[in-house]
């Protein structure tokens, strides 16, 4: 089972609390905005979504 996880990169702040907090390194900040480079290492934990800020985060299964 895997994760569908998107940013809504016009949400997006770019405060990179989703980067300090992904367990698995799912998110690099990249032009001031988070992106999920590494989406296929999600674990569907959620730490990203209750601390983003611009509430621009979606994790969904498979």
């Amino acid at each position: 089972m895997g994760y569908n996880v998107t940013v809504d990169v016009d949400k997006c702040v770019g405060c990179g609390e989703c980067v300090d907090i992904c367990p698995v390194g799912v998110y690099e900040m990249k032009d001031g905005k988070s992106d999920p480079v590494n989406a296929d290492e999600c674990v569907g934990c959620e730490s990203c979504i209750e601390v983003c800020e611009g509430h621009c985060i979606t994790v969904e299964e498979q």
